[in-house]
């Protein structure tokens, strides 16, 4: 984005504020942040609702701001590929329109889509990318400009033409400096990795060195990202235990995706060395990854990975394994648009799949199932037992559960469901299958997404089996009001408590806590019932004001209360009740809990929110995070627990204060008085806030935060209790919102805000 960009970005939070349009004008600021910091499900919402307001009010630079960043959140750091080319193109065609066509981020949008291309094939697009840059006219003077010449050193990569990306990358970071610009770290990690592709390592880790004091993009990943790289040219280089000092341990590129590859080719260069494990906890990450760019269309990079954990798994003895992947990469080959050498790279791994030496069995097939029960759970090689396993699997039963459910542990169940589907179905067996096999089975069909298969597979089971899977089925995918309608005619069945499980949470996503309740209170005596089972059903009681059922779960679980009828209002100590902001965040507000599943919430919120103090709010009663061990880390601990629902809303309106911090008695005494009230009050500020004093220009210690009054409270009579209580202070409180509201000294309190500096 081109510098000029930000200074639009402040005028227009400027001109928001000044409209009253508060909440939108600090949002704004946040959003690349939220892109670059990875607070997606911050940005998933806040972005799209930017852009919806932005084009109610006619503000077209304002809507491409947020559609651009959202874009950067999802190709940036996710990587995602096909599945955004088509936003990609749709905001290409946006940033033409004459009313954003001067915008400084236009540009942007042309990297955008570029971005989402590589991501999806890279060599692929290669020639698409060229063309598309090209055609974008920019001078080095413009930020745009390094971000447009990494995209095109990148392209001429992909398109084969490393030489070519290699100069390219040495002219623009000369034509940056005659412009009397530096060069990003991004264009610096480019034209390192054109030299890396050409062959000449050495070079490419002078380039790293050399770009290592340049400011990034994307200042939050520069770390990693460069830790990746840099791992990887030191192992091309052959300089081992230098590349493993570099390489990020898997904790942190496990969270982001556009490094994964990188770190795989790192990773399998250095499986040698003594430091990195090259285990089946591995192979099942590097799994997990590829179905990851399954889902976000990164078809290259799901080659890229199935290929290079094939070849790990070798290194494991894991044959059968590597054979998997490359059926994997051969599929997701048919993908690309460029496939380039993947089918000769996918034989070589067939090839050496076929010449692994399999690890010896720990005893005769008759005999494995009982040595596969009797195997350490830690220290057992999940993968290892798939090869024994695999020649009774399918004929032997006991086998054939564990093979198939460690296939879908190590993230194959489609392998899994077929081999059970071989010996149930095509057997003709299912309808007098063991239920267990039958739950196993629909496990892995949902797991592999066979939904088809698994509604065929159901209409030849028992009733209650054939809606429990149907209701599984329907769950999973959170088609609520189909999964509550199988769960009802699996209990009809008799089906049992898994049955009731599924059919009460189904109703609970669709509203009905009333019918929830019911549904586990018909079986509350019943032995099969656990205890969490009755917590969700005092949860659901709770949000429906079913308090005999309330009262009925609570005994069950020894929950002693005093009164015997009518709504529980008690005193049960504080917690922390977790509660979502409307930006995506999360906040934690200190409550009184009331109930089994209610608190009522003891903090200030300010407008905005969709809560306040005074309100009673429905809890999960499960804890968010464990007891702590030690008895004086309890005394300090406030449970924490996770809001479910609105039950009454107090009324509460809150009011803001700001100003310079007064004596501690005179805090007391503030702090007396509402309590005497009953009004709460929470401080926002930390012990660093100062205001300035209006004449020396000193820094005083300052103080702010919200009141919140009940609904009989009047604004005068809280402007007028805020005016007795703080007028003997030194310097005077500000609450000029409250003051605009009852329309009392409003020129004063605008004063002090100016003064103070407030």
């Amino acid at each position: 984005m081109d510098v000029d960009i930000w200074a639009w970005v402040g005028d227009t939070q400027r001109q928001l504020h000044e409209a009253g349009n508060t909440g939108l004008a600090m949002a704004i600021g946040d959003v690349p942040a939220q892109a670059l910091e990875g607070r997606y499900s911050q940005l998933d919402v806040l972005a799209p609702a930017i852009a919806q307001q932005a084009e109610n009010l006619e503000l077209p630079w304002l809507e491409f701001y947020a559609r651009y960043w959202h874009l950067i959140g999802r190709i940036g750091d996710r990587a995602q590929g096909a599945v955004a080319i088509a936003d990609a193109e749709t905001l290409v065609e946006f940033a033409k329109r004459d009313d954003v066509r001067e915008c400084p981020a236009a540009p942007g949008a042309v990297v955008a889509l570029t971005v989402a291309q590589t991501n999806a094939d890279g060599a692929g697009y290669a020639a698409e990318r060229l063309a598309l840059l090209a055609a974008v006219d920019i001078e080095p003077e413009a930020l745009a400009f390094s971000a447009i010449a990494e995209q095109y050193v990148a392209a001429l990569v992909d398109a084969g033409r490393v030489n070519e990306a290699v100069i390219h990358a040495e002219a623009a970071v000369a034509e940056l400096g005659g412009a009397g610009r530096e060069a990003s770290w991004e264009l610096g990690a480019a034209s390192a990795r054109a030299l890396l592709a050409a062959g000449r390592a050495e070079d490419a880790l002078v380039a790293l060195d050399a770009a290592a004091g340049f400011k990034p993009d994307d200042p939050v990943a520069k770390e990693h990202r460069e830790g990746v790289l840099r791992a990887l040219v030191l192992a091309t280089l052959g300089r081992v235990q230098e590349s493993v000092d570099a390489l990020p341990d898997l904790d942190v590129v496990g969270d982001h995706p556009r490094d994964w590859v990188e770190w795989a080719h790192a990773i399998r260069r250095l499986t040698g060395a003594a430091q990195i494990t090259n285990t089946w906890q591995l192979g099942r990450v590097l799994k997990q990854w590829i179905d990851y760019f399954a889902m976000m269309g990164g078809y290259r990079a799901r080659v890229e990975l199935a290929l290079v954990a094939g070849h790990l798994a070798i290194a494991r003895q894991g044959a059968w394994q590597a054979r998997l992947l490359a059926d994997i990469a051969e599929s997701a080959a048919g993908e690309l648009r460029e496939p380039g050498d993947i089918a000769e790279r996918i034989a070589a791994l067939r090839t050496a799949a076929d010449e692994v030496e399999l690890p010896k069995a720990p005893g005769p097939q008759a005999e494995l199932v009982g040595y596969f029960d009797a195997s350490d759970g830690f220290n057992a090689d999940p993968e290892r037992w798939v090869e024994w396993l695999t020649p009774v699997s399918g004929k032997d039963l006991e086998a054939t559960r564990r093979h198939t459910t460690t296939l879908g542990f190590l993230g194959y169940p489609a392998k899994g469901a077929d081999i059970y589907w071989t010996m149930l179905v095509e057997s003709g067996t299912i309808e007098t299958a063991d239920p267990q096999d039958a739950s196993y089975l629909t496990g892995l069909l949902i797991e592999a997404r066979q939904d088809e298969r698994l509604e065929q597979m159901a209409e030849r089971l028992p009733d209650a089996q054939r809606h429990l899977a149907l209701g599984r089925l329907h769950r999973a995918r959170e088609r609520w009001e189909q999964a509550a309608a199988e769960g009802e005619a699996a209990v009809a069945a008799g089906a049992g408590i898994e049955a009731r499980r599924l059919w009460s949470a189904a109703v609970q996503q669709t509203d009905d806590n009333a019918k929830g309740a019911t549904i586990l209170r018909e079986v509350l005596d019943s032995a099969e019932i656990e205890g969490e089972d009755i917590w969700r059903m005092i949860t659901m009681a709770t949000a429906a004001e079913d308090w005999e059922t309330v009262r009925l779960g609570a005994a069950k679980v020894g929950m002693p209360l005093k009164s015997t009828e009518g709504p529980i209002e008690e005193e049960m100590g504080l917690v922390r009740l977790i509660l979502p902001a409307p930006d995506g965040t999360q906040r934690q507000v200190i409550s009184l809990r009331t109930g089994p599943a209610t608190a009522r919430l003891a903090i200030p919120q300010p407008p905005g929110m969709d809560y306040n103090a005074g309100d009673l709010v429905v809890f999960e009663p499960q804890l968010l995070e464990p007891i702590p061990e030690s008895a004086e880390e309890q005394e300090n601990f406030v449970p924490p627990f996770a809001a479910v629902s609105m039950l009454r809303p107090g009324g509460y309106t809150s009011w803001f204060f700001d100003g310079a911090a007064p004596s501690e008695s005179d805090w007391t005494e503030f702090n007396e008085v509402l309590a005497e009230r009953g009004w709460p009050m929470w401080v926002y500020s930390d012990d660093n806030y100062t205001v300035t004093h209006p004449t020396s220009g000193e820094p005083l210690p300052g103080v702010f935060g919200w009141i919140a009054v009940p609904p009989d409270a009047s604004p005068v009579e809280v402007d007028a209790l805020l005016d007795d209580a703080t007028e003997r202070w030194v310097h005077p409180l500000a609450w000029l919102e409250l003051a605009k509201a009852v329309d009392v000294e409003v020129e004063r309190h605008e004063r002090i805000t100016k003064e103070y500096g407030l």
